[in-house]
């Protein structure tokens, strides 16, 4: 979930607890305010009664076809001593003409006459039904919650992404960004001091990035290159024991694997070497290539090197596929691809070649799915291969990447399958 959408999910829950809270407090204030003014009342309508009654005064009438009210009781002092004076409480009262209850807030006081008797007083007002009010600022809560989310929410997420707008344009700059290739400017248009040092901060990180990235480079690239004279003089040598040293059994033998030995890091040297070469473009030309021609002149030589293991190879090429790269390039992604299909399907095993639009796939039987996020990295390998040096498929990722290509692995039906998708 995005910071802008996390942020107003979370104001969203916020508010409602807290718009809660106000309405109870408005309802429960505007319920005491009400009975403030209702009890004042009763008071003023109570005392009138009492003075009246005290002074012989006519009294008003019990009923005026109102929930306005009262009535006079005697009472004991048994009783007098067991309830307090004054009491205020909310009930419904009947109102004979209208033949139903109505709300109302009542007194109930007891005074003594000039006798010595105790009365009880209980004077009734009109009020409103609690009830409908507080359904009423339930529904004006929810709405006003609503309105207020709505708002609140579209205003944060407006504000939020003006704001923010600078760092969206870091992040999509730092999914664009690869090492090595011609990378656009960090956007640093923005007056907020806060990103402007992360602007600086990610393009101080590149420029580090860049500067190990080209070190290593030329490490790989000057290394594979001086190793090369050092180990075509090892193979002379071992040649030469081979032909001319009159070696032991034994010792032909361990001869014969350190000239295999050798042969690999030969091997893994020169790919190394070729690696640097197209990292650092080293391969400008580029002629209209056909890749099911160059699959149809090296698939031959493949087959007959593995024709021991009973490989299967079938091929559904619907056409030509024409392409503008580098020819060595061209065989360096065909031929890896190839390769590895054969170095890794076991005896007995199919590889099937297909070409279909723009699209060039290497299928070949497997047990289980390799790691999709490494296959392409330098000396991974599923399963280490006699003959394999673990920088095939970081070619073919490389020339993808040179020159634009979408590849990609996967794992259907228990086959690996490797495309290669042309623009």
């Amino acid at each position: 979930m995005k910071l802008i959408y996390r942020i107003a999910l979370r104001l969203s829950l916020l508010l409602l607890p807290l718009l809660a809270l106000w309405a109870a407090l408005f309802y429960y204030t505007m319920i005491d305010e009400i009975n403030d003014e209702a009890d004042d009342a009763l008071d003023d309508y109570s005392e009138l009664i009492i003075v009246r009654m005290l002074s012989g005064r006519e009294l008003p009438a019990l009923n005026n076809g109102s929930n306005n009210s009262y009535s006079i009781v005697p009472v004991n002092e048994a009783y007098v001593e067991t309830h307090p004076r004054i009491h205020y409480r909310d009930a419904e009262v009947y109102i004979p003409e209208k033949e139903e209850t109505e709300p109302a807030r009542i007194l109930t006081t007891l005074f003594q006459d000039r006798d010595g008797h105790f009365y009880k007083l209980t004077v009734a007002t009109p009020t409103f039904e609690k009830g409908d009010l507080f359904r009423a600022i339930l529904y004006w809560i929810i709405f006003l919650y609503l309105l207020l989310l709505l708002t609140v929410l579209g205003s944060t997420v407006w504000v939020f992404h003006r704001t923010l707008r600078p760092l969206y344009a870091l992040l999509q700059w730092l999914d664009e960004y690869t090492p090595g290739q011609k990378n656009a400017a960090v956007p640093a248009d923005t007056t907020i001091p806060e990103f402007h040092r992360l602007c600086i901060a990610a393009q101080q990180a590149a420029n580090r990035t860049e500067e190990l990235f080209e070190r290593q480079k030329q490490f790989i690239g000057n290394a594979s290159h001086e190793l090369q004279t050092p180990l075509a003089i090892l193979g002379n040598r071992l040649e030469w024991l081979l032909d001319n040293g009159n070696p032991s059994e034994e010792q032909l033998g361990e001869l014969i694997k350190m000239q295999r030995t050798l042969s690999h890091v030969v091997r893994l040297n020169r790919t190394l070497l070729l690696l640097t070469k197209i990292e650092n473009g080293q391969f400008p030309e580029s002629t209209d290539i056909d890749i099911a021609g160059i699959v149809q002149e090296q698939l031959p030589f493949y087959e007959e090197i593995y024709a021991s293991r009973g490989i299967v190879c079938t091929t559904r090429l619907a056409g030509p596929l024409e392409v503008r790269m580098n020819e060595s390039l061209a065989t360096i992604l065909v031929t890896n691809l190839l390769k590895n299909a054969y170095v890794h399907t076991s005896e007995e095993g199919h590889v099937e070649v297909v070409i279909q639009g723009r699209r060039f796939e290497v299928r070949n039987d497997g047990s289980e799915p390799l790691d999709a996020d490494h296959i392409f990295d330098r000396f991974y390998q599923g399963k280490k291969k006699e003959g394999s040096t673990g920088l095939g498929l970081a070619l073919v990722s490389a020339v993808g990447r040179y020159y634009g290509l979408r590849v990609a692995y996967r794992f259907v039906e228990g086959r690996h399958c490797f495309t290669v998708v042309w623009p």
